[in-house]
């Protein structure tokens, strides 16, 4: 007998395992590992994954799967296994890791349509079932004699496909084509009967008669300037017909954007590039860690990696940071390897990254750009990935499964023997650890392209400044230098480390301050709306006109945030053009984009803006970057909160004086003497890792020490302190002596959506079993799980500490 073994889409670990189905007749040649199915579970029918055909199964009577919803698996069977090695990796279940890697449609409601492809000739069977028809409900199929064997043949022959029409309303692009559908003489026959007042109608024959081809209508519409009721009248006269053509949604214009040629190499970047591709000619599994000043051709080096990649017949995926996915960079990509890319990132609606995701299915291109989860991309002969700004914390996932993409990267590189190129000027210690230690190769650029120094970096003593009695958020240098650069038409980008008008507001009589209901941080002020919002549960409420504990009208606005920066600027110099770019301002799509571009055309001479200006921004005219908060991040409870600081203020230096003009950098700080602040002045990376490797170490965190982080919550607070302190006693009887359990203490935000959280760090050198103890231990709190709503959240990489 037949037997698949399913993954279903239920997500509780009670039934985390594959179960047994029987394959009908009438797919057994269709079905294939890595293909949605649609089977009964109890009294539902539900989605799940084939993950193995096999012919014996431990039980006798088998449950039938029901139906096939792909006749091209959705997984590879490369992914099938990584989907196996994530699951234990993050300690989630097998479905959500499965789940993870495919776009938004495939998991949605689904109903589908077989399609035929333009012009293709049908087998007599199907012609009958299409009945002249373009596209038919699959339900047909079902309902009729014929057998999946037949239509699998016709989906091979590139004669049909199938298609989900999903009912969350993403379905494919249609655009609609028009044609003549008689010979050009009797066009002109008919333009001689066609009376002198359809003018419009005359018009689109003459059209045809001149260019006897199929053209889009839209375009048809625009050139003639009519309507479409003037076609349908035509069609009606059988002159003219028109069909649905499939086109893929493009986010980007392709056609628009012109092609580069590859750059001679400097020759620290030929030095950089060789061991790269080294490996690819070899097939060998490296991980090379390029570190290199910003502005010091990174890019052209992936680029020209990827061009022989693709040289060999295989594939490249390039991850980069959501932030940095800017329009600069896809150009880059697009303009070297035109339409062989694809790009996949959140901007795009989810139509368009099916689309996207399509083209890699159908091996339509061989280059993929994207953040995150384009490491997933069904590539099947891949010959490199490269993990641009590898620093960057958003290549963790937060949720489950809580993977990083740098570590999913590196296990496809070593099934697959491709290398696996990390870049950074600012690489995580991590990376660089096992770089100094041979682990990784290393690869240095320590000059820029232009030969251009980098920016000069000043440090501002905000405390001298309040001294001198400017209580202003901007240091009298920094005014001068911005009227300077405005006076000589250059641009300027200013960074502040936060987002939202103002921090948080405090009753200046009593010191109280307006927390969340549901969650223990203070609410957070927004201009605009004038309304206290909750970034953690989205709670608002209005802004108070008097204290709510002692009635004080004293209530005043305490921290800055990017909305207040724009009014102090507008006051303080009225002639500035300022771009705001934050979260509240990029919300809607394309809005990054738009923003940008208008700074570019110099439509605005400062752009102000959090963390996402930070990277992988060129403007020629840009010649001062200021630093509003420097030092807003050192004072979080986060051990890697001095890296993050030198990477950003390393990272926002380089976007000044990149071109001909040269740039100057002033960062404004209250702590002036922190290292990760002097250093990052200095662009000195070597000493600033020399520095936290020793901080590191001596209180035992990475890369000395593997961290995991178990976080608990529970709405009842007695219950999760209860519950976290037993999950610690019985961990701490099954690890080693060496291991270092912290805990339990309540995490650093202790209540979130009026849950409590509790957490325990485990600090480890040397525990091979530690994911089956965490493992162990969390199934003996299965009843509490599922009768008490607690909540054992484990991550075994974490870098959200609170």
């Amino acid at each position: 007998m037949n037997v698949a073994k399913v993954i279903v889409d239920v997500p509780s670990f009670a039934i985390d395992q594959t179960f047994d189905y029987e394959i009908p007749d009438r797919f057994t040649h269709v079905l294939t590992p890595g293909m949605r199915v649609i089977v009964p579970f109890g009294p539902r029918k539900i989605m799940g994954f084939v993950v193995e055909i096999t012919d014996t199964s431990s039980f006798n009577k088998l449950k039938p799967i029901e139906e096939v919803l792909d006749l091209v698996p959705v997984l590879t069977k490369e992914l099938l296994d990584l989907g196996k090695w994530l699951a234990h990796r993050t300690l989630s279940l097998s479905i959500v890791a499965l789940q993870v890697m495919l776009p938004q449609v495939l998991k949605s409601k689904y109903k589908k349509e077989i399609n035929r492809l333009s012009g293709e000739v049908l087998s007599d069977e199907l012609e009958d079932l299409f009945q002249g028809r373009d596209v038919i409900p699959f339900e047909e199929f079902e309902a009729s004699a014929l057998n999946y064997q037949h239509l699998k043949k016709a989906v091979d022959a590139g004669e049909v496909q199938i298609d989900y029409i999903v009912k969350s309303k993403i379905t494919k692009k249609f655009e609609t084509f028009v044609y003549p559908k008689k010979e050009i003489h009797l066009l002109e026959e008919a333009l001689h009967d066609l009376s002198q007042s359809a003018r419009k109608q005359r018009a689109i024959i003459e059209f045809f008669i001149e260019n006897p081809q199929e053209i889009k209508q839209k375009s048809l519409l625009q050139t003639i300037g009519t309507t479409t009721s003037t076609v349908k009248a035509l069609i009606d006269k059988g002159l003219l017909d028109t069909y649905q053509k499939e086109t893929y949604r493009n986010p980007y214009n392709d056609d628009a954007i012109e092609r580069t040629d590859p750059l001679p190499l400097k020759p620290e970047q030929q030095q950089a590039i060789e061991p790269i591709l080294a490996s690819i000619e070899n097939n060998e599994h490296e991980v090379i860690l390029v570190h290199g000043v910003t502005g010091s051709g990174k890019t052209e080096i992936y680029l020209q990696a990827i061009q022989e990649v693709i040289k060999k017949g295989k594939e490249a995926i390039v991850l980069v940071p959501e932030i940095s996915l800017t329009p600069q960079m896809v150009k880059r990509f697009k303009g070297r390897f035109g339409r062989n890319v694809a790009v996949m990132h959140s901007a795009l609606s989810a139509g368009e990254k099916f689309d996207e995701w399509r083209k890699i299915q159908r091996k339509e291109v061989q280059v993929v750009v994207g953040a995150r989860s384009a490491i997933f991309s069904p590539f099947e002969n891949l010959g490199i990935i490269i993990i641009d700004e590898e620093h960057e914390t958003s290549y963790k996932q937060e949720d489950q499964p809580r993977y990083h993409a740098r570590d999913v990267a590196i296990k496809r590189g070593m099934d697959q023997n491709f290398p696996v190129v990390l870049g950074s000027a600012t690489p995580t210690l991590e990376s660089y650890a096992r770089a100094a230690k041979g682990v990784y190769k290393l690869a240095t650029l320590t000059k820029r392209t232009n030969d251009k120094p980098l920016p000069e970096v000043i440090t501002v003593d905000m405390r001298s400044e309040l001294h001198a009695g400017n209580r202003t958020m901007f240091s009298r240098l920094l005014m001068e230098k911005i009227r300077d650069c405005i006076a000589k038409g250059e641009q300027i980008v200013l960074l502040l480390n936060r987002r939202g008008y103002s921090t948080f507001i405090m009753c200046r009589d009593c010191g109280h301050v307006k927390e969340c209901p549901h969650c223990d941080i203070a609410l957070t002020y927004h201009k605009n709306s004038h309304l206290l919002k909750c970034h953690y549960c989205s709670y608002e409420e209005a802004v108070p006109n008097v204290c709510p504990e002692c009635s004080s009208d004293l209530i005043r606005y305490f921290g800055t945030g990017t909305q207040r920066v724009e009014e102090s600027l507008t006051q303080l110099i009225p002639e500035a053009r300022v771009i705001r770019m934050d979260v509240d301002t990029t919300r809607r799509k394309g809005a990054h984009e738009k923003l940008l571009r208008e700074f570019s055309e110099h439509k605005a001479d400062i752009l102000l803006g959090t963390q996402m200006i930070a990277k992988g921004l060129d403007f020629e005219n840009v010649t001062l970057v200021g630093v509003l908060t420097a030092d807003s991040m050192l004072h979080l409870p986060d051990f890697r909160s001095s890296e993050k600081t030198f990477q950003l203020l390393t990272q926002v230096s380089g976007r000044a004086g990149r071109h001909d003009l040269p740039g100057e950098v002033i960062v404004q700080t209250y702590t002036p003497d922190h290292y990760s602040i002097e250093l990052a002045s200095e662009y000195n990376f070597e000493d600033f890792y020399k520095k936290e490797m020793a901080m590191r170490r001596a209180f035992r965190y990475p890369p000395y020490y593997y961290l995991a982080l178990i976080t608990i919550t529970h709405e009842n607070h007695v219950q999760v302190v209860q519950a976290t302190q037993q999950f610690v006693q019985q961990l701490l009887m099954k690890v080693g002596p060496e291991t270092i359990i912290l805990g339990p203490t309540p995490s650093p935000i202790p209540r979130i959506k009026d849950r409590y959280r509790y957490q325990c760090m485990i600090k480890y050198k040397h525990e091979p079993e530690l994911r089956t103890f965490i493992q162990e231990v969390t199934n003996n709190f299965k009843e509490q799980i599922q009768k008490h709503d607690l909540q054992v959240i484990v991550d075994m990489q974490p870098y959200q500490m609170m």
